[in-house]
C-alpha cells in the first residue's frame, strides 16, 4: 500500500513546477486528475524539448504527467464551472498555478475553494509570490534564474552571467510545493482542518542559494569571486573543480594540497601548506593543478588519488553513464504505457519506500481522455 492512496487532488497546473509536484504526489500513491483546456490542453503538450515527438505530445509533457488523469473542460463556461466547483468539494487538494489573480477572476480563488470545501489543502505556485509589483512579470525559469543571482555562481572569474542547464527555479519550486502539500495533508488529517500552501519559484531558487547568502550577509557583503579557471563552486577554495585529463576529465572536491601535491608527484603543490592559503591562493592552485593533470589519463590520476581516500571522481556524459553497470543497478529507467498502447521510457521515483522501488506503469494521458468517466464517477 503506498503512502497516499485515497488522497484525491484535482490538479489545475502546466507547464513544470506544477506537474513536478502532483507527480510526485502521484508516484506516492495519491490519485491526480489533471485539469486541461477543452481547446488546447496543457501548454507544455507542446513545449518541445529537441524537438521530441512522442505520440502526439512533447517528451517533457509525457515525462511530467505520466501516472495522471486528465479531463477537458472551459472554465469560462458557466456549466462546466459548475462542474469544477461540485468536483472540487470532493477532493483533498486542489493545486493551480495561474498567474496571480487569474485563478479569482474565474471564481476559483481560495475563498471560494475553501468555501467549497472547507477542509481542503489548497497550493499554488507563482513567479514572485508576494512582490506585488513583480506580479505581471512572466514566471519563468530562465527569468528567475536572472533576477536571482544565480547565474553569477557558475563558469568561471571571467565569463559572463550563466544560467544553470536545467530549469532548476520550477524543480526546486516544485519539490517546495510537494513539502507544503504533504504538511498540508498531516494538518488536515490530523487537525481537521485545511490551509493555503504558497510557494514561488524566485523563493525556491533563492534558498537554493542558502549557503552563498548565509556568507554574503555575514562577511560584510562581499563580492561573489569565481576563480580563473576549473570554478566548481564560488565559496570554496582549491582544489574543488573539475579537471582536464590527457583523455577526459576529473572532478577532484576538498583535499588538502600538499597531500595532493605528493600524491600526483606535483613539486608545486607542496608550498601551499595551510588551508589558508588554499582559499586565498586557489588561482594559482588551480593553474598548477590543471596544468599538471593534463599529462595522464583520468585512469591513472583516480588511481592514485581512490586509494588514498581522496574525494574524486571521473566525469561521466549521459552515454558514458548509463553504460555503466552502476546505472543498472539503480534501476532509474521504467517504460510506461499509455492507454492507446503507446509506450515510452522515463525515470521513475526516487524515492525507496519500505524497500520498495516506486515504479508505476501507467503513461501519460490524451487530452480529457477521463472527462466522461470522472463526470458519471462523481456525479458532474
Amino acid at each position: 500500500m503506498l503512502p497516499l492512496q485515497d488522497i484525491l487532488i484535482l490538479d489545475f497546473t502546466q507547464f513544470l513546477s506544477g506537474p513536478i509536484a502532483t507527480l510526485r504526489l502521484a508516484d506516492l500513491g495519491a490519485r491526480v486528475i489533471k485539469v486541461e483546456r477543452r481547446d488546447k490542453g496543457d501548454l507544455s503538450r507542446t513545449l518541445y524539448k529537441s524537438n521530441i515527438h512522442l505520440n502526439g505530445a512533447s517528451s517533457i509533457f509525457h515525462a511530467l504527467n505520466r501516472n495522471k488523469e486528465s479531463i477537458a473542460i472551459d472554465l469560462k463556461d458557466e456549466n462546466d464551472l459548475a462542474k469544477i466547483k461540485k468536483l472540487i468539494s470532493q477532493v483533498d487538494v486542489v493545486v493551480q498555478n495561474f498567474r496571480p489573480a487569474v485563478f479569482e477572476k474565474l471564481g476559483l480563488g481560495y475563498d471560494e475553494i475553501k468555501r467549497l470545501n472547507p477542509s481542503v489543502v489548497y497550493a499554488e505556485v507563482s513567479g514572485y509570490g508576494l512582490i506585488e509589483n513583480w506580479k505581471k512579470k512572466p514566471g519563468q525559469d530562465l527569468l528567475v534564474q536572472a533576477i536571482s543571482g544565480i547565474a553569477w555562481l557558475t563558469g568561471n572569474k571571467e565569463d559572463g552571467p550563466i544560467p544553470m542547464g536545467l530549469a532548476v527555479a520550477d524543480i526546486f519550486a516544485g519539490a517546495h510545493l510537494t513539502q507544503g502539500i504533504l504538511a498540508g495533508l498531516y494538518s488536515k488529517i490530523i487537525h481537521k482542518t485545511g490551509c493555503k500552501i504558497e510557494v514561488s519559484l524566485l523563493e525556491s531558487i533563492l534558498d537554493l542559494q542558502f549557503e552563498m547568502l548565509t556568507t554574503y550577509f555575514n562577511d560584510g557583503g562581499q563580492d561573489t569571486i569565481r576563480t580563473e579557471t576549473n570554478n566548481a563552486h564560488a565559496y570554496l577554495g582549491a582544489p574543488y573543480g573539475i579537471y582536464e585529463s590527457k583523455d577526459g576529465h576529473i572532478a577532484i572536491a576538498m583535499a588538502s594540497i600538499p597531500v595532493l601535491g605528493d600524491l600526483l608527484s606535483c613539486e608545486p603543490l607542496l608550498a601551499f601548506q595551510t588551508a589558508d592559503s588554499w582559499f586565498k591562493e586557489r588561482d594559482k592552485i588551480k593553474g598548477v593543478l590543471s596544468q599538471h593533470l593534463k599529462t595522464e589519463t583520468s585512469k591513472h590520476w583516480l588511481s592514485l588519488l581512490e586509494p588514498a581516500d581522496i574525494w574524486c571522481a571521473e566525469v561521466l556524459d549521459i552515454e558514458q553513464l548509463t553504460q555503466k553497470e552502476a546505472f543498472q543497478t539503480l534501476e532509474m529507467l521504467q517504460k510506461v504505457k499509455m492507454s492507446d498502447g503507446f509506450t515510452y521510457e522515463t525515470t521513475r521515483c526516487p524515492i525507496t519506500f519500505d524497500g520498495t522501488i516506486l515504479t508505476h506503469q501507467k503513461g501519460s494521458p490524451k487530452m480529457g481522455e477521463h472527462t466522461i468517466a470522472i463526470e458519471e464517477e462523481f456525479g458532474l
